[in-house]
Formats: C-alpha cells, structure tokens, sequence
C-alpha cells in the first residue's frame, strides 16, 4: 500500500510539474506564428551576410520555434556554412519527415541560411568568420557525415535535429556552441550515457536525453529531467529554463574574460 501511495504522489508531483512549466511557456516563450504548414514563410529574414558581398569564410548555426505547438517546447536547430568565396550557403540539418521515405534525415543543401523555419523567425546561436574558418567547415562536413542517426528520428527524447547539432559539436569544439535548454534533442547519446557536453567541452551524464547532468566551462551546469533543461550559466550570468530558454540575468554587462 505504502508503494501505491508513493507511486500516485510521484505522479501528482510530476504532473505539477510539468503543468507549471507548460504555465510558464504560455507566458513567456515565442510560440510558432504560422498556422498551416502549407503556407507558412519560408522567407529569409536578412540577418545572414550575403555572399555576394562577402568573401570570408562563415559559419553560423541558427534556431527557431518549431511549427505548430511543439513551438512551445521547443526549437530547431542548423547549420550553415560558407567557404571563402563561395557564392552561396551550404545548410546541413536534419528533418523528420524525410524517413517517411525511407532517406536519410540528413539534408545537405545550398540556399539561404536565415530562413524562417515554417513561420518562425531564426536566431543565431554562433557565428565564426575569418581566419581558420575554413579548416573548421571541413570538421563540420566530415562530422555531419558521420551521424549516427541517419535513418533514425524521435521528436522526444531524440534523436532529432537538436541531436545532429550537437553531433557536430561536439566533434567541432572550437564553435563554442552553447544549445539553448529549448534545444530538445541536444543531450540523447544513444547507449552511451557519458559523453562531453554539446558544446564539446566538459563532461555530461545522460541516460537517453531523459534523465542527466552536464557541466561545462560553455554552458555552465545543467540538469536534465525527461527532456527538459534547467541550468545556471556565469560567463555571462544567465539562468536557463524549459520553454523560456536562456536568459542573462544582467548582472555583468559583458561576458567575463580572465586578466
């Protein structure tokens, strides 16, 4: 009985938990802006450097609210790449859909990198240019076409479009990639259950994205449970939460940087 009783308060607890945390989303996320998938932009945003203008090499990897109600939770994440004086983007992401078919979920493809993502507006995570570039679009390539996953794909807990991201990565530390908590995905490694963080730096524990712990001199520490993420990143100071995201408590005006 006593088990019974302690089964119904963890699911009432767990259920708290999660309506408040759906509460909090309602509140304070950017939920998706389009209403049918058919007919929502797909245009860019104009926040890419246009290659025309610009000879140096790029990377940037970006996100957005996912379509429909998932953009509660949750965001999708690419990246793009330009090699010095190349006329246009190269994007790699993974997209569900595309098992249907029986394909790979990887796409490789040339268009503009800062389109919106089904109505929703994309934000850039990192953004490299310059001297070294190059060299690091070669690791991308190479580690994207390693990809463990790419006849597989689970919106929850993985692996999905956060998971290639991370993928790469990790295989590509020198982006310093910090993935939002919205990045849903980001922390599945499969039957490993030890790993380095996303960003490549650090160590993190995982059992299949749902249950884990990450600390890293990237994004500081962060607690996973069933999916979601809740964190303390100090350079700069910032609090991370489910639904929400990052958020810089605005302390420091400037990250911190050592003497």
């Amino acid at each position: 009985m006593l088990v019974s009783v302690a089964r119904g308060v963890g699911r009432s607890v767990l259920l708290s938990c999660w309506v408040m945390v759906l509460l909090a989303g309602l509140s304070f996320s950017q939920h998706a802006e389009a209403q049918y998938w058919w007919n929502a932009s797909r245009e860019p945003v104009g926040i890419a450097p246009d290659p025309a203008t610009n000879s140096e090499a790029i990377i940037q990897v970006y996100g957005a609210r996912t379509f429909g109600w998932r953009g509660y939770f949750g965001i999708h994440t690419w990246i793009a790449v330009k090699p010095s004086g190349a006329q246009s983007y190269t994007i790699y992401e993974v997209i569900g859909w595309l098992r249907r078919s029986q394909r790979s979920v990887l796409a490789v493809y040339e268009n503009a990198p800062d389109r919106r993502w089904y109505g929703n507006t994309p934000e850039i995570l990192a953004d490299l240019r310059g001297d070294g570039v190059d060299a690091l679009i070669e690791k991308i390539d190479l580690a994207a076409n390693s990809y463990p996953y790419m006849k597989d794909y689970t919106i929850w807990p993985g692996p999905n479009s956060n998971t290639f991201t991370a993928w790469v990565s990790r295989a590509v530390p020198e982006l310093r990639l910090d993935l939002p908590p919205t990045a849903i995905g980001k922390d599945y490694l499969g039957y490993r259950f030890i790993s380095h963080a996303p960003s490549g730096s650090g160590f993190q524990i995982s059992f299949f994205g749902l249950l884990g712990v990450l600390v890293s001199a990237v994004e500081g520490i962060e607690f996973n449970f069933l999916g979601l993420s809740f964190g303390l990143n100090w350079n700069p100071l910032a609090i991370k939460l489910p639904l929400v995201g990052r958020k810089e408590l605005g302390l420091w005006s400037q990250p911190l940087t050592e003497n």
